[in-house]
């Protein structure tokens, strides 16, 4: 007995060491070990599975019984019982009655052992397959800070602990130049959880724009407490974020509440996210302000829409600032619509060569297609630089033309002298 006592009781320290460190509660534990014990009946008494385990909280022990039915005779040794013998245990017990047979493990079937043990683990390992989705779903699309186990040298991708959970960043999903190194604590958004045969899996990223939405929300009060709102966000990760916000309060400045004191607080979030640029752009309701403070930091004269009432502009620059509107690759006006949802037409005031405005066709930049045609572009900028070189070498030849009369002068002066 004294045995017995020992093992229940170390079965249950057992179970709430697992509690502490898995996080698996001993109650599903206990769920999963009276399971195994029927089971285990079920094999070792010809498939007699009426068992009942309670748990002693009292006297700290867990009681399992077998159940068999009092008869005179007896034709099923696992399921029945003689009457003379049911008494022993219940002096009250009547034909027909059930009494409870106090069940030793050691009388168990090594089959029936090696299967309850099975269950057993199979009950581990669901338990925290629980726990990491529980932990997981709470943190379903928010921030959450995760610490690097380990850096993949081939593929870059890293393996990240968040809580008692285990997710992969893959390569792709991580911030352009940064650098993780094992034990580094980082800001990961979670885009999704799903289950599968291995367990539930997080899917988790640093390039999501929603990442950018969640760190203004975390850095900025007025936007936490909706005062200021995040109207859209259009990003290309480790290069260039616009974000439109709208105040809902006549006295708070949505631009200023971002940019923080000394601009602490996009500071902030601009090292999070290694150095990368963020434009902050006070929303409009009349798409024409909005468009053209979308494009900043460029200079926009006007923008004309399209009269068929499709989301197609055509925005007029000044000449000096087409390049700077258009952006490296086309990325300004590509993510200014993606933030506006309008296709946006670039034109400097003085308009391209030999091309009819009226005919000009628009520049693809609506988030379907952002791409901005490569010809073009290079069309663009071919122009920008032929109109610098002719300047230059107009230059050039004036001051070698200068040069040329002035030497011809001091000839003429230094011939004159000789004579």
């Amino acid at each position: 007995m004294k045995k017995n006592k020992a093992a229940e009781e170390n079965l249950f320290e057992a179970l709430s060491l697992i509690e502490k460190e898995k996080g698996i509660p001993a109650e599903f534990m206990l769920e999963q070990i009276t399971k195994a014990i029927v089971t285990a009946c079920k094999n070792s008494y010809g498939g007699n599975d009426d068992v009942t385990v309670q748990y002693n909280k009292s006297k700290g022990r867990l009681e399992a019984k077998l159940n068999k039915t009092v008869v005179e005779e007896i034709t099923d040794m696992n399921r029945e019982i003689a009457l003379a013998a049911a008494k022993k245990i219940d002096p009250n017990v009547q034909l027909g009655d059930k009494v409870g047979i106090a069940l030793d493990p050691k009388n168990f079937g090594r089959i029936a052992v090696m299967t309850a043990r099975n269950m057993i683990r199979q009950g581990i390992r669901d338990g925290e397959k629980e726990q990491a989705l529980s932990e997981y779903q709470s943190k379903l699309q928010d921030i959450v800070t995760a610490t690097v186990e380990q850096v993949d040298p081939d593929t870059g991708n890293a393996t990240l602990k968040l809580g008692k959970a285990i997710a992969i960043l893959p390569k792709n999903d991580q911030v352009a130049g940064e650098v993780l190194k094992v034990g580094d604590l980082i800001k990961v958004y979670v885009v999704n959880v799903k289950s599968g045969d291995k367990g539930p899996r997080a899917i988790i990223s640093r390039t999501h724009s929603d990442f950018v939405r969640r760190l203004f929300e975390e850095q900025v009060p007025e936007i936490f407490d909706g005062v200021v709102e995040i109207k859209s966000v259009s990003r290309e990760a480790g290069s260039r974020t616009k974000i439109a916000v709208l105040s809902h309060d006549t006295e708070v400045d949505a631009v200023g509440a971002c940019i923080g004191p000394k601009g602490q607080r996009v500071g902030n979030i601009v090292s999070q996210l290694n150095g990368e640029k963020i434009d902050i752009i006070e929303y409009s309701d009349d798409p024409v302000e909005f468009i053209k403070k979308s494009l900043s930091p460029a200079e926009v004269l006007s923008v004309t829409l399209d009269p068929s009432g499709e989301k197609i502009c055509k925005a007029t620059v000044p000449d000096s600032q087409l390049s700077l509107a258009i952006g490296n690759k086309g990325q300004n006006v590509r993510l200014a619509a993606k933030l506006t949802n309008w296709k946006i037409d670039i034109r400097p005031e003085s308009g391209f060569f030999g091309e009819d405005d009226d005919e000009a066709a628009p520049v693809e930049t609506s988030e379907e297609n952002t791409e901005i045609s490569e010809a073009e572009e290079a069309e663009n900028t071919t122009e920008t630089e032929e109109i610098a070189q002719e300047a230059e070498i107009t230059q050039e030849a004036q001051t070698e033309q200068t040069e040329e009369a002035a030497q011809e002068d001091e000839a003429e002066k230094t011939e004159e002298t000789d004579e």
